[in-house]
């Protein structure tokens, strides 16, 4: 007997490889998804502004990319002594207001490279709600933990989102004819919108990514927020604050990532590689030079093998670290 409720996914017609850089741009989803890439050293740049959720946010930063958007004093809000701009997360906030100028353009900068030889577009987004600045109407990316009268709440409407993001489908298509956008809706619950709030703002997503993938550029979608709520459905499969899926979750939705958009080849490298970037971050469990010694000659071959299939992965940090070992 079935006690699960599973579902096909079509693959790709176009995979990823480690020839192919891929941007993923959205809610915290977006970031575990993109790390998996990230750890297998694949080609990928993640959130660049910082984690975003609504779909206006999303585009804003989207947009700077593509334009290069030089920020200034200007842009920045002074809270208190700490400056920090409300496009971004708070990992950019400084007492130093040139210092959050310099990292801020100096990121749009290589997101701007980036995108130029990009060909995945991933955007995942978690909330229709909003938040804008009630002095000027301005949506924010993140409200920085700021007083909550500096804010008036709102939910987009399915038309707003389609309208945003047809001209920015037009737009990417026009300029990046290669790039593949490919949209998904975030699993994890907006809870402080209530039970009823997070269903009618995933409602609002979902209905708006409809209409978007009727667009002429042919954008793609991928189910995270189904395998969650519809194959996993269970409390187990999430983190301790019981809203954002537990890392074997996260293991389940790459997964059936990976079986859509990788082929054969690019998962076993990606396996290879994670051997290696993992036994790199371990301690060893010996204190026998031999030991260490013999373990870091394995890891120099097999960086040797992989580098030798893929030439332009990255593994010197790796191959520094299990060279060292050689030398202890």
């Amino acid at each position: 007997m079935n006690f699960r409720t599973t579902f096909n996914i079509d693959p790709s017609s176009r995979k990823i490889s480690y020839n192919d850089p891929a941007m993923f741009i959205g809610s915290c989803f977006a970031s575990s998804i993109g790390k998996q890439m990230e750890i297998g050293r694949m080609p990928v740049m993640i959130n660049p502004a910082g984690a975003v959720y609504n779909p206006v946010s999303v585009y804003d930063n989207i947009d700077m990319i593509i334009n290069n958007k030089v920020f200034d004093s200007d842009d920045l809000y002074n809270n208190n002594g700490t400056y920090l701009s409300f496009f971004h997360n708070t990992e950019y906030s400084s007492w130093d207001p040139e210092k959050v100028l310099n990292s801020i353009n100096a990121k749009t900068v290589e997101a701007h490279t980036f995108i130029q030889s990009s060909k995945f577009l991933f955007i995942t987004f978690g909330t229709a709600r909003i938040y804008r600045l009630e002095k000027n109407g301005v949506i924010v990316s993140n409200c920085h933990k700021l007083p909550s009268d500096f804010f008036i709440p709102d939910l987009l409407s399915i038309d707003e989102i389609v309208s945003l993001w047809s001209g920015l489908l037009e737009k990417l298509n026009t300029i990046y004819p290669e790039l593949k956008v490919v949209f998904t809706i975030s699993p994890v619950r907006h809870w402080k919108d209530g039970a009823h709030g997070n269903q009618v703002s995933k409602s609002v997503l979902f209905l708006a990514v409809e209409e978007l993938l009727k667009h002429p550029s042919s954008p793609g979608y991928f189910p995270a927020y189904e395998l969650v709520m519809d194959d996993l459905r269970d409390y187990r499969f999430y983190d301790d604050d019981m809203l954002h899926p537990s890392s074997e979750a996260v293991k389940y939705i790459w997964n059936a990532f990976t079986a859509s958009y990788f082929d054969n080849k690019t998962q076993e490298i990606w396996k290879e590689v994670v051997k290696i970037t993992r036994a790199a971050e371990h301690q060893l469990l010996t204190d026998s030079p031999s030991g260490a010694a013999k373990f870091a000659e394995k890891m120099l071959k097999n960086i040797k093998t992989v580098t030798g299939k893929v030439p332009t992965i990255d593994l010197n940090r790796e191959k520094d670290y299990f060279l060292a070992l050689l030398t202890k």
